[in-house]
């Protein structure tokens, strides 16, 4: 017998092999991709018969590999299994939309993988049976003419075993391996059959429920795979006994649970459904020796003539889940049509981000830091704005959340990094000072994890010809922290380079300050949170004294930014405070306003 051939795509070696070596103890053949287009590559030369493909990954994630797979009719018919972190319902259903035959949740199941992927080969090969026995029917036809009546009998015969056949495989493609419940496809079929039945007559009420078990990856990981398990199959029969006949209750993997309600009155008794299921997990799972308390959140959309595909009703319903989950364990939210507008608002900025570089979208202005004891400039911050080219300038807040999320906070940081030392190049050519001034430039926490990172910095000083003691990174208590042992010998080759170190947003991150004395540090600067709250009086400074006394005695340099008022100035300066910045003195400058403003002095 042929071994089934699987390609594994994932930009995570780790995860790599983990999937290669499970697969490969399990008799499959097995082959790696590193890359969407490594990807592509190897299905043109040789095309598996599965492939499990990691969605998020550099240059070309898994949503668009699998639209170029299923756009050639060559490759189209092999099944994707979507392998992500992405818990969104949103994402979920792209990954749907695109193609994928299926969608396993990272952490991922070794035993729930290797469930799925017999599932889908099983699929496949009984198409493909099912192809080939099509054929030879036909061909048997065309052979026995003469005995018509012969054949005719035994393709009856054949035909019976045919619809057995097809019965055993639609159950099998119809129902989860490990609770006997209903899987995602028979839910769907099931959900599109209700939504049929409320377009035909509006009063055919139904709901979506989407339930979700709260810390059960901590029993997972606490009592192993095989108590995991029992607790789902716990879990479903004390869920089909708590809902009513009419309801279908499928699993769609891991610990995501869904209800399909077609028969309910009105929303109270929905609502009492829904409270009759809570109620179902407030006693104890017991699973052999084990004594399990476990809760669930519950995501509820309702159906309605506005909705068209199932699986938007089931996206809704996992939106509402996750803001149950939010709010609390042992829950329940009622989607909210504002969540989907959110959502998509979301996603089209991320898109709209990922055009952002390539189309040279952001900008750089520069916020003057100010010598508080004479007002004279001495440095600058760089701050990144997004010109975008239909909503005008968009906030930080808004657009660095979403960067960090899917990564390109570190393309974005490295162009910063270049922008603001090729400018302050600039101004150093200019002569407009006669002093050298200092360009702080912020460094995420995705920025400072990447091994390369000093070496992409001497790339940067190199070819703007920047002298490295000018530059100052910015960088927060808790990309440090994250990762102290890496961080040291960062931190220190960046000082063996003579480039300054700054904390950023001190006092908001780690209460421990023992990492000062570990790290080469040059500057606090004192978060704007602190500053905002100096008034009047000497007793609502707050931390400020402390921190500014933390660095006098380290031997650092302290900048407080924010500063909006002169009293706050005042007790800087009465604190010897050595430098601050805000819009007392300078909001965030376009260079060539920079530029105008040495010029004016």
């Amino acid at each position: 017998m042929t071994k089934a051939d699987i390609l594994v795509v994932d930009d995570t070696p780790v995860n790599l092999r983990l999937l290669s070596s499970m697969l490969t103890k399990e008799g499959y053949e097995v082959r790696q991709a590193l890359s969407g287009k490594m990807a592509l590559t190897a299905v043109r030369v040789v095309p598996p018969d599965l492939i499990l493909l990691d969605i998020m990954m550099p240059e070309m994630d898994g949503y668009v590999v699998c639209e170029a797979l299923k756009a050639n009719p060559d490759t189209a018919s092999i099944p994707v299994i979507f392998l992500s972190a992405l818990s969104e319902g949103l994402d979920k259903a792209k990954a749907f939309i695109v193609g994928g035959a299926d969608y396993i949740m990272k952490p991922f199941q070794l035993e729930e993988v290797l469930s799925r992927v017999q599932n889908q080969l099983a699929l496949r090969a009984a198409a493909i049976s099912n192809e080939q026995f099509s054929a030879q029917l036909e061909e048997r036809v065309k052979e026995r003419t003469h005995q018509l009546e012969l054949a005719n009998r035994e393709l009856q015969r054949e035909m019976i075993e045919r619809k057995v056949l097809q019965a055993q495989l639609l159950e099998m493609a119809h129902h989860d391996a490990l609770t006997g419940l209903p899987n995602r496809a028979l839910f769907i079929e099931r959900t599109k059959q209700a939504l049929a039945a409320n377009k035909a007559e509006a009063t055919a009420c139904f709901a979506v429920l989407f339930l979700d078990c709260d810390r059960f990856k901590v029993v997972n990981d606490s009592l192993g795979h095989f108590i995991g398990d029992q607790l789902l199959i716990a879990i479903a029969h004390r869920l089909e006994a708590a809902l009513p006949l009419y309801a279908t209750l499928a699993r769609l993997g891991g610990d995501e649970f869904t209800v399909l309600l077609t028969e309910f009155a009105h929303l109270d008794s929905l609502i009492q459904t829904v409270h009759q299921i809570l109620d179902a997990f407030t006693k104890p799972f017991q699973l052999k020796s084990h004594e399990v308390f476990i809760t669930a959140s519950i995501g509820i959309a309702i159906g309605n003539a506005d909705y068209s595909q199932p699986e938007h009703i089931l996206r809704d319903a996992d939106m509402a889940m996750y803001r149950a989950k939010a709010s609390g364990n042992t829950s329940y939210q009622i989607f909210d049509p504002t969540l989907h507008h959110l959502a998509l608002q979301r996603l089209q900025l991320e898109i709209d981000l990922r055009k952002a570089l390539q189309q040279q979208e952001f900008i750089v202005h520069y916020q003057p830091i100010v010598a508080i004891a004479t007002g004279n400039i001495v440095g600058f911050e760089a701050l990144v704005r997004w010109l975008h080219p239909q909503q005008g300038l968009i906030s930080p807040a808004t657009f660095i959340p979403i960067a960090e999320e899917t990564g390109l906070i570190s393309q974005i940081g490295h162009w910063v990094l270049h922008q603001a030392c090729q400018q302050l190049q600039q101004w150093q050519d200019e002569k407009l000072t006669t002093f050298p001034l200092t360009m702080s430039v912020n460094v995420s926490a995705h920025q400072f994890a990447q091994a390369d990172l000093v070496e992409q910095i001497d790339h940067i000083l190199a070819a703007t010809q920047l002298t490295p003691q000018q530059l100052k990174l910015e960088i927060t208590e808790s990309a440090i922290m994250e990762n102290a042992q890496a961080a040291g010998s960062i931190l220190q080759a960046l000082r063996k380079q003579q480039i300054q170190l700054s904390i950023d947003d001190f006092g908001t991150g780690y209460s421990s300050l023992s990492y000062l004395h570990s790290f080469p540090v040059d500057t606090l600067k004192i978060d704007r949170s602190f500053i905002k709250q100096m008034g009047e009086h000497s007793d609502s400074l707050g931390l400020v004294p402390l921190i500014i006394n933390i660095a006098q005695k380290m031997g650092m340099t302290v900048v407080a930014e924010g500063i909006e008022t002169q009293t706050q100035l005042d007790h800087l300066k009465a604190l010897n405070c050595d430098f601050g910045q805000g819009f007392l003195f300078f909001k965030p400058l376009e260079p060539d306003k920079v530029s105008a403003l040495f010029s004016s002095k």
